[in-house]
């Protein structure tokens, strides 16, 4: 067999889709619980989900939704999202989630873009988008839902033959909106292998007497793929909940019997921070993926009784390239041998050390930006501008390419140059910087261009400018990402120059971005400059920028602590 062949087997060792592995536990455990709803206390078997989902698609088919047709999905209701993904797939058609933060032209170009046949509504942002029907091209037949069974959702519940479709690996499965950086946000079009891909590893760290917790948006791929469709792929359980709440996280995790979670840069400190208790360890958490890897993740395991943690790199067209497994404490001191669930620590040693895979030791010192190595699947490289692998603990871009067809995304939708330009040489191009030392171990070290992450949230620096320049007193405008002083994530900062005559006006540029931005892309300061910064060629120095920036805040961190007249 090739290897390319012997990588397909390994991947498709248990199903070659998730609507392969749903249709499998609904038969074989039908009674097991799949999915419970915080938020309403709702539990649903695997029968009954895969009901729910079969009767959706058998609805879709008959509103005229073929394979291929797009399913857009603009609600803050997870459970909605989660039956309509499943829908859409077992009907052949793409999920096409759309944030639910955008309103007005931002929520415009995406549907726009992606273009659905069916958007279903939360009846919360209904009116969100009538405000926008007259600007879309192709407007979508709307169904709205007040909850999961509410509106007009309730209809596509009914009972309705499935449709005797077959999903292939190679169909495209969802549509992911990933941050522009010189233009507009893109959508990524993932195939059915490419959630495969994605998952893979972490379906097999679940057992079905695991129950992962979610509370991450449904139209983010941690949310909706590497949370919810892994946990149902493996046979385990979702505990299902809206947003994330540093006050009520650890009874969630408690009352729900939740032994892995994700956990997102400010999520961590948001925690920590919390007043110590005797009762910190008493908890089921024995698995914790740590999205980017804090420099106190010894500390937060210890103090919470995290018995692994894992740490990588994953994006909406790469998936998940880069893993890694820190044992954090041995076995029995960390989660309670009585809460104890799922793989034992040699178990769980012994899939990544097949894998080679890193499985490190937590107390030991780990450089800032560590990403572990590849998996299987992708080859990983680190490329300097002409394309060339750099020498070890050399800065460049981090790149990749498949092993296998269809093992990251298909394309850029509908933009053909982006996808060459991402694609060119035969490498994939993150846009991050990063480096690989001696050992083969990656390390990430910086974002390239314009491009933002707020929140767990990516930006594009461009939709930002974009709605600044549209006030009336700015001519010109310029986002950069500074470091943040919470977490490990990015600041938005902006910078704009006035029109002729204008004055500036920061009450009135505030109220321009509280209508006009989303909370996490409105900048944390707007700061007018006489005249920006350019090359010979015209274009905006931006570090230039940023750099300003940078040194005003450290000459008042330093004045702050030295008080008037010191120094």
């Amino acid at each position: 067999m090739s290897k390319s062949g012997d990588l397909e087997s390994l991947l498709e060792f248990d199903f070659a889709t998730a609507v392969d592995a749903l249709d499998h536990y609904t038969r074989a455990t039908p009674d097991r619980q799949a999915v419970l709803y915080g938020e309403t206390g709702e539990c649903f078997s695997f029968a009954r989900f895969g009901r729910l989902t079969d009767n959706v698609a058998g609805n879709l088919a008959s509103l005229g939704v073929g394979k291929g047709d797009r399913i857009g999905v603009l609600t803050t209701d997870p459970l909605v999202a989660a039956i309509t993904m499943y829908g859409a797939w077992k009907a052949g058609a793409v999920y096409a989630p759309a944030n639910f933060q955008y309103t007005g032209d931002l929520l415009a170009y995406q549907l726009n873009d992606s273009a659905p046949a069916v958007l279903v509504v939360g009846e919360d942002l209904r009116s969100v988008v009538a405000d926008i029907e007259d600007r879309l091209v192709s407007p979508p037949r709307i169904i709205t839902a007040d909850s999961f069974d509410g509106g007009d959702f309730a209809a596509l519940l009914r009972d309705a033959p499935r449709p005797e479709i077959r999903v292939e690996f190679s169909d495209p499965a969802n549509i992911i909106y990933t941050s522009g950086t010189t233009g507009p946000s893109k959508g990524v079009v993932q195939s059915h292998r490419w959630l495969n891909v994605y998952t893979w590893i972490g379906r097999q760290t679940l057992t079905p007497d695991d129950v992962v917790y979610d509370d991450l948006p449904m139209y983010h791929i941690a949310g909706a793929h590497i949370t919810f469709a892994r946990a149902l792929w493996a046979g385990a359980s979702v505990s299902l909940w809206k947003r994330f709440s540093p006050k009520d996280f650890w009874n969630r995790i408690k009352d729900t019997g939740c032994t892995t979670a994700i956990l997102l840069d400010v999520m961590i400190p948001w925690l920590v921070n919390a007043e110590p208790s005797d009762d910190d360890r008493n908890n089921p958490l024995n698995k914790v993926h740590l999205q980017p890897l804090p420099a106190n993740h010894h500390e937060f395991a210890a103090r919470f009784g995290i018995d692994f943690t894992t740490a990588g790199f994953g994006q909406s067209e790469s998936g998940l390239s880069l893993l890694a497994l820190t044992e954090q404490l041995p076995e029995g001191q960390g989660t309670p041998p009585e809460l104890y669930r799922g793989l034992s620590h040699a178990q769980l040693r012994d899939l990544f050390t097949a894998n080679d895979l890193p499985v490190l030791d937590g107390t030991q010192t780990l450089p800032k930006g560590f990403m572990g190595t590849a998996l299987p699947f992708t080859e990983v490289t680190v490329l300097d501008e002409r394309d060339r692998e750099c020498a070890p603990g050399v800065v460049g871009q981090l790149a990749m390419r498949p092993r296998l067809p269809e093992a990251l995304f298909q394309e850029y939708l509908g933009k053909p140059e982006a996808t060459v330009k991402a694609w060119r040489n035969l490498w994939f191009h993150t846009g991050d910087a990063a480096i690989c030392d001696a050992e083969g171990m990656f390390y990430f070290v910086d974002r390239l261009g314009d491009r933002l992450r707020v929140r767990g949230e990516n930006i594009s620096s461009f939709h930002v400018e974009e709605i600044l320049v549209r006030h009336d007193s700015i001519q010109l405008s310029a986002v950069v990402a500074v470091p943040s002083q919470e977490g490990d994530e990015d600041d938005v900062i902006a910078f704009v120059e006035l029109a002729e005559g204008a004055e500036y006006d920061a009450d009135a540029v505030r109220e321009h971005c509280l209508r006009n931005l989303p909370k996490f892309m409105r900048p944390r300061e707007v700061i007018p400059v006489d005249q920006m910064p350019r090359t010979a060629t015209n274009k905006i120095e931006k570090y230039k920028l940023r750099n300003s920036y940078l040194e005003r805040r450290r000459l008042d961190a330093e004045s702050a602590r030295t008080g008037p007249g010191v120094g």
